[in-house]
């Protein structure tokens, strides 16, 4: 093996992997390495040998044998890759970033392989400064990413992401190398909710997006399980997917439902895919599921393989196309029936997502054309938890840099929810309420100044807003009173930030639109006892706000409305909305033995995919139903003249 040719020296290490050999692949690396040290080709063998090293956890190993392959040939690109990952595993992100910018920075030449390289480098900066919160450097290099290939629908998405996250507006801004509609046809469905308020375009974005990003499984043979092989006739088996099942919002309000859950009808399991971390939320559920099963270490196939062994009759998509999915588990179809609920505001828009909850505010009578799935309802879509822990000592408005006695509007959203037209509205509030603050949860240093500045701009002096640093969930809790009104974002509404508010006794002011996103928030006030502060349209939004900032007893009144029907109102009933849900799911199984399970609506979903492109997204959310549904009209009528549109979809039999 020593006088062995370089050839024969992959050759040997291929043939120990596939017999998982891995110690023995890396001894062979570093015996030859040892033997042949004037081998024109050594840079290529200890780039394999760090590769070898990195599989067997031997990290400071596999960066020594990555910088000497560097050494030896500066300008050989894939250990510059391999070795900034091991350096940001390793948790030296300076060191990773200066190998990706190194080979960046070096990449003159134009070829094939550069260009790749380059592409690889830009990437893997942009999620890193996006993952430690540099959003601007993360953008800067995505949109470099995009300059040399615009056919990179992660970066896309990503890039989009970035925008909203800062609020640089507008978000969808082409540039010399790329059109707009461009970015747009990437564009993720989580958001595209926060974006625009255009149903039809949301569900045809999103089959388009299952179909590029999720895509047909790779394994074959999946069937779901007959009811004859049923373990127990008596009950049903539940399964939960997700990656909340933690602190976070949707963990918060599953709490309550898994202990709620009626388990002489009920076998209940939760499949976890999110982040390695145990916190106090996570230890409350798994305490109340029947099994807990970490699904990180498995393959797609292996744990959609787990499923279907668990004998699942029901299975839940608590994420859709949220952070850390395992859609394409769900894509193999490993239960009999699949469920969108709680986790994405919208439509799945799938081949395999047979049913949607929401409720009849969320998707009232006649909205059922803007969902592929078959739309099931409870009296109030949203689970909270009423055993939400608030921190003992109350801030006071000091403590939080609040003025005292002035108006403190609140909209405690995450930053990518704030649109153009809604901050322009917020400050055409302030400045009709003297004195009043808004209060917003903090974004980058950067995001809060440009803010601020976009706040002077429209003649509100920054100083009137007042952001709120990141807390634990009890601290943030304890600080909702000090705010007089929540203020609603619009598209995309508040959800668990709203409920949240309203346990808290602090009103929340809303205006719904047409999709599932706009009209969650406005669901909760009802649900809450508080219908009179919803708002027909944006415009009436803000009188109402002022009328509010200008009348202290009216803020009293809601305020001791809230509190005093916090415990009796649907909003809070989790027991009501457990029990209710529970017959959803004996109706879904009802369905699936009586063979009429519901078969997904995909029809023509490409024909308004490329009709969502060209409609102007700025005017979409000032049009009414009935004009909304014109304009899909006139442009369905135009292309079908054309291209004859499939006549057996819902969408069209109602739209055309």
């Amino acid at each position: 093996m020593h006088q062995s040719s370089i050839v024969d020296l992959f050759s040997n290490a291929e043939r120990l992997e596939h017999l998982q050999e891995p110690t023995k692949v890396a001894d062979l690396y570093k015996t030859w390495i040892a033997s042949n040290s004037a081998n024109s080709l050594l840079h290529a063998a200890y780039f394999n040998y760090g590769v070898a090293l990195v599989k067997l956890g031997d990290r400071p190993g596999a960066m020594n044998a990555l910088r000497e392959c560097i050494r030896l040939k500066p300008d050989f690109c894939p250990p510059y890759i391999n070795l900034g990952r091991i350096l940001e595993d390793d948790g030296q992100l300076g060191l990773a970033v200066a190998q990706w910018m190194a080979l960046a920075n070096s990449l003159a030449a134009v070829n094939g392989d550069s260009v790749r390289h380059k592409l690889m480098a830009l990437q893997q900066l942009g999620r890193v400064f996006e993952s430690s919160q540099n959003d601007a450097a993360a953008e800067d290099v995505l949109k470099q990413s995009l300059d040399i290939s615009s056919a990179q629908a992660e970066v896309i998405q990503h890039w989009i992401a970035l925008r909203q996250r800062q609020c640089k507006w507008p978000i969808i801004a082409g540039w010399d190398n790329i059109e707009a509609k461009t970015l747009l046809a990437g564009i993720s469905p989580l958001s595209l909710a926060n974006l625009v308020d255009d149903p039809v375009f949301q569900l045809a974005r999103a089959c388009r997006y299952n179909k590029d990003s999720i895509g047909v499984p790779g394994a074959r043979g999946w069937h779901a399980r007959a009811p004859a092989v049923r373990r127990d006739s008596k009950r049903l088996w539940i399964g939960y997917v997700s990656s909340d099942l933690r602190e976070h919002a949707v963990g918060f309000g599953m709490t309550d439902v898994f202990e709620m859950h009626d388990r002489s009808s009920f076998e209940i399991y939760a499949y976890y895919c999110g982040i390695d971390r145990v916190d106090r939320t996570q230890i409350r559920i798994k305490a109340n599921v029947d099994r807990w099963l970490d699904i990180n270490g498995l393959s797609d196939e292996q744990a959609a393989l787990q499923i279907a062994e668990d004998g699942i009759d029901i299975l839940i998509d608590l994420n859709g196309y949220t952070k850390d999915a395992r859609t394409k588990v769900f894509a193999l179809r490993p239960a009999p029936i699949i469920v969108n609920w709680f986790g994405f505001l919208g439509s799945m828009g799938s081949p395999y997502h047979h049913y949607l909850i929401a409720d009849p505010y969320i998707v009232p009578e006649g909205h059922e054309i803007y969902y592929s799935e078959k739309i099931l309802r409870l009296p109030c879509y949203q689970p909270n938890d009423r055993k939400r822990i608030v921190a003992d000592t109350r801030p006071t408005r000091k403590d939080e840099q609040l003025p005292e006695g002035a108006v403190v509007y609140c909209s405690l959203n995450g930053m990518q929810k704030i649109t153009a037209s809604i901050f322009h509205g917020w400050m055409t509030i302030l400045g009709q309420v003297p004195g009043s603050v808004l209060w917003l949860l903090a974004g980058t240093n950067e995001t809060n100044a440009r803010l601020r500045q976009v706040a002077q701009q429209s003649g509100i002096s920054g100083d009137r807003l007042i952001f709120a640093e990141k807390k634990p969930n009890p601290e943030h809790l304890a600080r909702y009173p000090l705010a007089d009104i929540f203020l609603d974002t619009h598209p995309y509404g508040s959800h668990t930030t709203a409920a949240d508010a309203m346990w808290m006794g602090v009103p929340v002011l809303t205006a719904p639109g047409r999709g599932f996103a706009s009209r969650v928030c406005a669901s909760l006030v009802r649900a809450a006892g508080m219908g009179d502060l919803i708002c027909p349209t944006l415009d009436v939004y803000v009188t109402r706000a002022i009328e509010f900032g200008r009348s202290p007893e009216k803020v009293a009144a809601a305020k001791e409305r809230l509190i005093s029907g916090r415990d009796t109102c649907l909003l809070f009933d989790t027991p009501q909305l457990v029990s209710n849900l529970e017959g959803l799911f004996h109706e879904m199984w009802r369905d699936f033995k009586a063979g009429s399970l519901p078969v997904p609506d995909l029809a023509n979903m490409d024909v308004y995919h490329d009709i969502g492109l060209e409609i102007n997204l700025e005017s979409v959310g000032t049009l009414t139903d009935d004009a909304y549904r014109s304009r899909y009209r006139e442009r369905l009528e135009n292309w079908n003249r054309t291209f004859p549109i499939r006549c057996d979809s819902r969408l069209w039999k109602d739209v055309a």
